[in-house]
């Protein structure tokens, strides 16, 4: 069984036992958190399609930690100016484990 869903504006295939790298939610390391589904796979069954979400189905993850993403570079630069600026940045994420899904 796999479900869809979605959190911070990106949507996650995910099964039971997936560890997955999301924007960062305002929980604490440890804490239980539930997910709303879009589409719920149930193998040879086929699919359900929420509209906008499944009804009665829930996917529940545990917190893991906060991690840092890769670093992106920003660099502005202004022509015969003599104007530069570097500027680095590194995205904060949950590492989550996806515990069960339910539906």
């Amino acid at each position: 069984m796999y479900a869809v869903i979605q959190t911070g504006g990106k949507q996650y295939r995910v099964q039971q036992g997936d560890i997955i790298y999301v924007e960062k939610l305002d929980a604490q390391d440890g804490a239980e958190v539930n997910f709303d589904v879009l589409m719920l796979g149930k193998g040879d069954d086929g699919v359900v399609i929420g509209a906008p979400v499944v009804a009665g189905a829930c996917v529940q993850g545990k917190v893991l930690g906060v991690v840092k993403g890769a670093k992106v570079v920003v660099y502005k630069y202004k022509a015969k100016k003599n104007e530069r600026k570097k500027q680095g940045h590194r995205q904060p994420h949950s590492k989550v484990e996806i515990t069960s899904i339910t539906g």
